[in-house]
């Protein structure tokens, strides 16, 4: 077998559209399987809202968190039928569940139930219309910081949090979308290359997510989670964990703190990665690979052409098992 290293990646919220993973459940018995199972968890037809919409209901937090799980899976398990294992894993924000369910940490339905409640917990922890998140191009993290201090100060009741450090240059802010409107003037009048408002159902990974942190605490306790076989990089330290204790815990902070997908990319590429495959709907995780970290090759399985190329290049090295 080729000696190149892999970890697999998996997407958040975001990278949902309507149409993903039907393909390969329609040309996949372990596709489809993994939809059905979807649907019996989840307690109603996830799997018809994943293939058709309609996209207003799939863009609603607590259908999207899992319907990217149950699509992420589903291309797992079809790559897992050449006998590809990773070498690590990851996932960001809500991805990093599907990095536990290939890591062997979490059972799929166990996984499936969770993200249904994340999701809903989320939804209600900032009334609709009030929180967003917005992106911040050509600032360092720093700079970004101080602008939100700047703004917070302002007002007691204001919330701006950097949420995300995605790739160099990129800084994501989550909080009331009246103080995200002033970070995004000031970065502008600071110079900031853009400075754009997400379209997002709420302020992700801020501090006024503390009560869906507290909602899914019982929750997260009573899973059974088991050690893990592959690594995982966690997003809220960007460190790689196998003790279940320890992976629990970081599911539930990354409520309320940062993804740290850049430190994440950083410290697989410094373990020797040679190639990142990303596994579900779209490649936003591999275009942000791509502006961290050069000479690594990129892979992708969200449909039957991604998942053939794949599979063509992992064959030439070696890793494809006959």
């Amino acid at each position: 077998m080729g000696n190149l290293k892999l970890a697999f990646i998996f997407p958040g919220q975001g990278s949902q559209t309507v149409g993903m993973g039907r393909e390969m459940a329609e040309r996949f018995p372990e596709a489809r399987e993994v939809f059905d199972e979807a649907d019996e968890a989840y307690a109603a037809p996830l799997s018809d809202l994943c293939w058709n919409g309609p996209e207003v209901e799939l863009q609603k937090t607590a259908i999207t968190q899992p319907a990217i799980l149950a699509t992420s899976t589903a291309a797992l398990r079809v790559l897992s039928r050449s006998g590809i294992k990773p070498n690590i894993v990851a996932g960001h924000s809500v991805g990093e569940y599907a990095a536990l369910v290939a890591a062997g940490v979490l059972e799929f339905r166990d996984a499936i139930r969770l993200t249904k409640l994340r999701g809903q917990l989320m939804e209600a922890a900032c009334p609709q219309g009030t929180g967003s998140m917005a992106a911040i191009i050509g600032m360092d993290e720093e700079q970004v910081r101080t602008i939100c201090r700047t703004v917070v100060s302002s007002s007691d009741d204001l919330v701006a949090d950097v949420a995300g450090l995605n790739c160099p240059g990129q800084v994501v802010v989550a909080g009331h979308i009246r103080a995200l409107s002033e970070v995004i003037f000031q970065a502008k009048a600071k110079g900031a290359a853009s400075a754009t408002m997400l379209r997002v159902s709420g302020p992700f990974h801020s501090s006024l997510m503390s009560s869906a942190e507290s909602g899914l605490t019982s929750s997260l306790e009573d899973v059974t989670m088991t050690r893990a076989r592959t690594p995982v990089i966690t997003n809220i330290d960007a460190q790689a964990h196998t003790d279940p204790g320890e992976l629990r815990s970081c599911l539930l902070g990354q409520l309320t703190r940062p993804v740290l997908w850049q430190k994440s990319v950083e410290l697989m590429a410094g373990l020797g990665i040679g190639a990142f495959i990303e596994l579900g709907a779209g490649r936003v995780l591999l275009g942000m690979v791509r502006r961290t970290s050069k000479d690594i090759q990129l892979l992708n399985v969200g449909d039957c052409g991604s998942l053939d190329k794949t599979l063509g290049f992992l064959q030439a090295e070696g890793l494809v098992q006959s």
